[in-house]
């Protein structure tokens, strides 16, 4: 009973908030993040842009208008004191074709998974492969950054039925450790796996 008067709870906190963070979060050119919810351990962020984007290029494929919209949720749900689980979720719409056209949407990310105290979190789905962990310090640009990576391509970038594993602070250790582990099952003709590790400087970029 008490588990569905939380999640009537939720809807009817959602519906009424989205209305108003809706135009506020779409500031053309500029990415922005809300919270929807936050009670009981149960997290829920929106966030999104709208960029109104023209090139002008003398490659035709690239000329003319890229406009594009996304939207996204991030949540995690407190199990118990050691355990939480996390997911995202992340769409992309096209703004620059008629209607009739193909191809105008699709998941950029979309993943859920369990943190579990010091001994690190694992999630599956559609994430970010752990070279762009490495990669990701190039992608610091609002618009022509991130050149030395490519979406599904092997794990540079978003990618299909990645399992990643990540540990912050060796196990809560070494300040600043950090390491994941990752393998990525059938995407078109590419399967592997993949390491990452470095010492945090503090700073992190999203794209």
């Amino acid at each position: 009973m008490n588990m569905m008067i939380s999640y009537q709870e939720l809807v009817r906190t959602f519906l009424k908030v989205l209305s108003l963070l809706v135009p506020a979060l779409l500031v053309a050119g500029a990415a922005n993040a809300a919270e929807i919810y936050n009670k009981d351990g149960n997290k829920l962020d929106l966030y999104g842009k709208v960029d109104g984007l023209h090139y002008f290029s003398s490659d035709n494929g690239n000329d003319g208008d890229q406009s594009y919209v996304r939207l996204g949720f991030k949540g995690e749900t407190q199990v118990n004191d050691q355990l939480t689980g996390y997911g995202q979720w992340e769409y992309n719409v096209q703004a620059n074709n008629t209607e009739g056209s193909s191809d105008q949407a699709w998941t950029r990310v979309g993943f859920a998974g369990i943190r579990v105290a010091d001994a690190g979190s694992f999630d599956y789905g559609r994430n970010y492969g752990v070279v762009y962990d490495v990669t990701s310090w190039t992608d610091v640009l609002p618009e022509f950054g991130g050149d030395t990576y490519g979406s599904d391509n092997f794990m540079q970038s978003r990618a299909n039925g990645v399992a990643t594993y990540r540990n912050t602070d060796f196990f809560g250790l070494v300040d600043g450790l950090n390491f994941a582990l990752q393998y990525q099952g059938k995407n078109g003709s590419v399967s592997g796996e993949g390491a990452t590790a470095n010492r945090s400087s503090g700073s992190e970029t999203e794209r």
